[in-house]
């Protein structure tokens, strides 16, 4: 335990990398997750097409496959090498966008077909029945099952350290380990600590949404919403050990 306060201050310095690849990640999240979700309604088939093998590829394929092929492999095609942070804030942002997706499509869905025909029955245009009756309703729907893939983006930012970002799980691995190893329950205990300090306060905020969102409504996330979030856990994301 000696060593706690050098062990805590070398993890603390990996925290702003943390925090960074995740607040970027979810940004991208949101607007792929927003814009996928709602291509894969549309009555084209070939936008439908095209916008499902975007989901599907992000699903079906490894993230720290993903996150090589963006660091490694496009630099060799375009002739340009991204800056380690931007990314791998561009493939959490693409992977959970994916997942993010078929959760916006699945919300959209759920709002009662009574929803629609109201809103035809009011001459609102499409854009409009989307934007002020389908979407405010869908997005209470969303929140919870956005919660879990939010927290699974933060645990999923631990594989930058692949690329030599210095965030907390790599500060853990490459700084604290060859110079206290024999800390090591130490060193990951902190970490653990640590992420799951930063997965609660994600949770915080967005049941704070979910609050305020539902209030502006007169109503509360639906049940199956709720049972759904829990029942996914993880979204299957692939952990690697760095």
């Amino acid at each position: 335990m000696e060593n706690l306060p050098q062990i805590v201050g070398v993890l603390s310095d990996g925290i702003p990398e943390t925090v960074i690849a995740t607040l970027g990640g979810v940004l991208l999240t949101i607007v792929l997750s927003v814009g996928a979700g709602l291509l894969l309604l549309s009555s084209s088939r070939t936008v439908r097409g095209v916008t499902r093998v975007y989901v599907e590829g992000f699903r079906g394929t490894s993230e720290v496959v993903q996150l090589f092929w963006i660091y490694f492999v496009l630099p060799v095609l375009v002739g340009f090498q991204l800056v380690p942070l931007f990314a791998g804030i561009v493939v959490l942002g693409l992977n959970h966008g994916a997942y993010g997706a078929e959760i916006v499509r699945g919300a959209v869905r759920s709002v009662p077909r009574a929803q629609y025909e109201g809103a035809i029955a009011l001459s609102l245009s499409p854009a409009q029945r989307m934007r002020r009756v389908i979407l405010p309703q869908a997005f209470v729907e969303m929140l919870p099952p956005f919660n879990n893939l939010f927290i699974q983006l933060l645990k999923s930012s631990a594989i930058l350290a692949l690329i030599t970002v210095p965030e907390v799980t790599r500060q853990a691995r490459e700084v604290l380990i060859p110079n206290f190893g024999a800390d090591i329950l130490l060193i990951f205990g902190v970490t653990f600590v640590i992420y799951l300090v930063l997965a609660a306060l994600i949770t915080l905020l967005m049941r704070f949404l979910e609050r305020v969102a539902s209030a502006r409504l007169g109503r509360r996330p639906s049940r199956a919403a709720r049972a759904a979030a829990r029942a996914a856990g993880p979204t299957g994301t692939e952990g690697v050990a760095v």
